[in-house]
């Protein structure tokens, strides 16, 4: 039988094994894709519209019909982001747990029926050879792409600035009194830095830049990481941790015995590549910063 025929038989023979095709999913009001909805919320306390369309890969207008409902049956609550009022935060009320939780027994428990009715030996096979599918697949879809570290050449420092501008305004709703602390550290940087104690790497993939970060001089014994950034096309990849590795490399490379940073508490991605790297946090206070209500945040770790 030719592949794409062998392939999709599988498809139909599966979908009936596991009553796709039937109203509801285990008998309940919700589609196989509604269910999926309501399980990625339960996995957390709340979750960001942009973030659960992209984890899902979800049409707008079906992800909001899918919600619209979702709240008029009380299982939802909406509200806005207290970082940026322009994103929507979604989370599940205790109804809608409860739901998800009858969902997630019958699942459970219609699975469970269908592996009891195999024999140990088939079961086994049965389990292997959905790995085998999932890496696979998995392997053909997450392709890793390869990206280069490299010093800056002439045009980088101007993407930085225009490119942090850009990302932090759509992101985080910052004005352009961001963009210009961006634009006035990367100009002393231009101008003044030291070769022997000061640097910048650019991330590049597929030929265009995607990545920075520098590293400067606080003090004698003191460098200070600043201007993290990966933009948003090529998160993923392990560019921002990578970044951060080569800051840290050459500080301790150079002489210095610590390492700094400023930044902000709505920053949770970077905060977790920081943590991740053995940054620890030690001072934080509210400001008034690029348009916003933030809490401003020093970590440092020795090196």
């Amino acid at each position: 039988m030719e592949p794409v025929a062998v392939v999709r038989e599988f498809n139909r023979f599966y979908t009936n094994v596991i009553g796709l095709l039937r109203g509801g999913l285990v008998d309940t009001p919700y589609t196989l894709t509604e269910a999926r909805v309501l399980y990625e919320l339960a996995q957390r306390d709340a979750i960001e519209l942009a973030e659960l369309r992209r984890d899902l890969d979800i049409d707008a207008g079906y992800m909001s019909r899918i919600l619209s409902r979702f709240e008029s049956d009380g299982l939802v609550d909406r509200s806005r982001s207290a970082a940026d009022g322009r994103r929507q935060v979604i989370q599940l009320t205790g109804p809608g747990r409860a739901a998800f939780g009858t969902l997630d027994q019958r699942t459970s428990g219609q699975v469970r029926a269908l592996l009891d009715r195999l024999a140990p030996a088939d079961r086994q096979r049965l389990l292997g050879a959905m790995g085998e599918i999932r890496e696979v697949l998995g392997a053909s879809r997450a392709a890793p792409r390869a990206y280069l570290i490299r010093p800056p050449k002439p045009g980088d420092l101007g993407w930085v600035v225009s490119r942090n501008g850009a990302v932090y305004a759509d992101e985080y709703g910052w004005d352009a009194s961001y963009e210009a602390l961006v634009a006035g550290i990367v100009a002393d940087f231009a101008a003044t830095n030291d070769p022997d104690r000061e640097a910048a790497w650019i991330a590049e993939l597929d030929g265009s830049p995607v990545g920075s970060v520098f590293c400067v001089r606080r003090d004698e014994q003191t460098a200070q990481l600043r201007l993290l950034l990966v933009d948003p096309a090529a998160r993923g990849l392990g560019i921002g941790a990578r970044l951060v590795d080569e800051c840290l490399d050459f500080a301790r490379t150079v002489g210095y015995r610590r390492i700094m940073l400023w930044t902000n508490d709505v920053l949770a991605g970077a905060r977790r590549i920081y943590q991740r790297a053995g940054f620890a946090l030690d001072e934080q206070s509210p400001h008034r910063a690029f348009g916003k209500d933030l809490v401003q945040q020093i970590w440092s770790r020795d090196l």
